[in-house]
């Protein structure tokens, strides 16, 4: 069961109080004198933060600093099937989350759109964001991750650009030994389902016409929308199907 509308605005203190007001109003949640029963958006002073079920999780890009330094950047996965000799290349996320790899591409050089859907996690995602650009080993890759907040099958046609590539990353379904979730997806996945609307998703970044679509399923997972990939590249977790457009 989704959770979102069990949701709770907190401000607590060095909280910044007129943005608690604004996403209270852009929620239509009021704001609370306590901390809610299920889950709380909890503003303070380190910045706004997702609280539930005995766990807390804030987007802090800083923890990807160790990802793309000292060159390790290109043995990611992700960049590897993103390399391109395009000057400055364009990528769509197109159910961007946290942003993690939305940031990898980035930090490839990429300029990146990010749409997310669940007005929660864009607001978690757009407040990490925000912290970030204070951050001077972040400022120059985040300055490159443009948030756009809505259904991305109903938004990316508004872009009006033809990127190099299209990533796709919707919610995985739970998986059965709940206990390997990480803390963070175990919060995600009380606001954000699975993706009921996989043939729309795909059908939607196709018609960007991109050089090729970049999916990110669980290792045994079913292909996204039943669309037979041009080449799988797997991981020890997971796996990326590309399609080849």
């Amino acid at each position: 069961m989704n959770d979102w509308n069990k949701i709770t605005i907190y401000c607590g203190d060095n909280g910044d109080r007129d943005a608690a007001d604004m996403l209270s109003r852009q929620l239509g949640v009021p704001l609370a004198d306590s901390m809610g029963e299920a889950l709380t958006l909890v503003f303070d002073g380190s910045g706004l933060s997702l609280v539930g079920s005995g766990m807390r999780y804030q987007g802090d890009f800083s923890r990807m600093l160790s990802r793309v330094t000292k060159g390790r950047l290109h043995h990611e996965m992700l960049v590897k099937l993103a390399k391109t000799k395009t000057e400055h290349p364009v990528a769509v996320d197109a159910a961007a989350g946290m942003g993690e790899d939305s940031f990898l591409l980035a930090a490839a050089g990429y300029e990146v759109y990010l749409f997310e859907r669940d007005r929660v996690i864009a607001a978690l995602l757009g407040d990490a964001l925000r912290r970030a650009e204070k951050d001077e080993q972040l400022r120059g890759i985040v300055g490159r991750m443009h948030l756009k907040e809505g259904d991305s099958i109903e938004l990316m046609p508004q872009i009006g650009i033809v990127p190099e590539i299209v990533y796709l990353d919707p919610m995985f379904p739970p998986r059965k030994k709940s206990g390997l979730i990480h803390k963070k997806l175990q919060l995600i996945q009380k606001l954000e389902q699975p993706c009921a609307d996989e043939r729309e998703l795909f059908d939607a970044a196709a018609a960007l016409h991109p050089k090729k679509i970049i999916i990110k399923r669980p290792l045994n997972g079913a292909p996204l929308a039943d669309r037979k990939p041009s080449y799988t590249v797997k991981g020890k977790a997971i796996r990326y199907d590309v399609v080849v457009i």
